[in-house]
């Protein structure tokens, strides 16, 4: 208990959230923007591919209303940090096309703040507008990382967005002529709207999760099976695989499955060869180990030497997806130091 307890501090994770997998299904934004950043393990691909360590996802709220879109963020942390805010919509095709003589095939879409619920008519503050093509549909994208920074400090005043869109005609202004994707089982789930947020989470993650060649097995951390060796074989990299199924953790984990997190293990004995990537001081320290000029001097530790972070794309407590960052989570390279 007190071993996964550690581990859920390492992933950040307060509370253990419900089993929702494979009922619920992750938006198809959050999964993509996984498979950008990390590979099929969850190793980060390139340094700098994702802003901020932390992207929150947050599906709309109001399935009644076509013009009210609203999101509840209080999942966000404190401490964290804001860096981007993006209101992602699916607009619908236009099913029926005007007569020929209106040649107008775009309209104005603009984004509300709505500043007070349930007002008629609403008070509201116009944060984007653009036009649009009305026969296109597909998924446009809407900064709003002002207000809702807003509402990240003053979350009474999260009312949600409001959508309009017109058009001039022969008939005059039209209301309305494009509507927006809203959830209604399965079949648009994939196109409900979304609030992305990219945050930075200031926690120092100290405690990174690279266990040492004295842990212990157990079934959520299976190494393979060692040939028998000598205890002087040289330091060097094997395989510590880090099972999600077996810790009880697949239900809310989306990707990966599972990790190798690798571990370092061996003898720094002198010669100390390139291949251990000895630090000068581990290599002085051999020698005087090997030449036993002091007694209390023990020979170098074999230990990681190079790091790479983890990402992890989940279901938080309140069933919002989360792809979270962890830096020093998987030993690349061993050395001795």
């Amino acid at each position: 208990a007190a071993a996964l307890q550690r581990l859920r501090e390492v992933f950040d994770i307060e509370e253990l959230p419900p089993d929702v997998l494979p009922r619920k299904k992750p938006p198809q934004f959050m999964v993509d923007l996984f498979n950008k950043v990390a590979d099929a393990n969850g190793i980060t691909r390139a340094p700098g591919l994702l802003q901020g360590d932390v992207v929150r996802s947050f599906e709309d709220r109001v399935h009644v209303d076509h013009h009210h879109f609203y999101f509840d963020i209080s999942a966000m942390e404190k401490g964290e940090q804001m860096l981007k805010a993006e209101f992602r919509v699916f607009k619908l095709k236009r099913t029926h096309r005007s007569r020929r003589s209106d040649v107008q095939h775009f309209c104005k879409v603009e984004v509300y703040e709505l500043l007070k619920h349930e007002n008629k008519p609403q008070k509201k503050h116009l944060i984007a507008s653009r036009l649009l093509s009305l026969y296109a549909e597909g998924w446009e994208v809407f900064n709003v990382t002002q207000t809702v920074s807003k509402w990240v400090r003053n979350s009474s005043s999260n009312h949600g967005f409001w959508i309009t869109t017109t058009r001039v005609s022969s008939n005059g202004m039209e209301h309305d002529v494009v509507t927006f994707a809203k959830s209604q089982g399965a079949l648009q789930e994939s196109r409900n709207a979304l609030l992305v947020l990219f945050t930075n989470s200031n926690k120092r993650r100290s405690h990174s999760f690279v266990p040492s060649a004295t842990s212990s097995s157990s079934a959520s951390m299976s190494r393979r099976p060692r040939a028998a060796s000598s205890p002087l074989t040289a330091c060097h990299r094997r395989e510590l695989y880090v099972d999600f199924h077996a810790i009880g953790w697949s239900g809310w984990i989306i990707h990966p499955s599972g990790y190798n997190a690798f571990y370092c293990r061996g003898s720094c004995i002198f010669p100390l060869g390139e291949g251990l990537n000895a630090t000068n001081h581990a290599t002085v320290q051999s020698i005087v180990y090997t030449l036993k000029l002091s007694q209390e001097v023990s020979m170098p530790c074999c230990v990681p030497d190079e790091l790479k972070s983890l990402n992890l794309l989940y279901f938080d407590d309140k069933q919002n997806v989360v792809l979270k960052n962890y830096k020093d989570m998987v030993a690349t390279r061993c050395g001795c130091h």
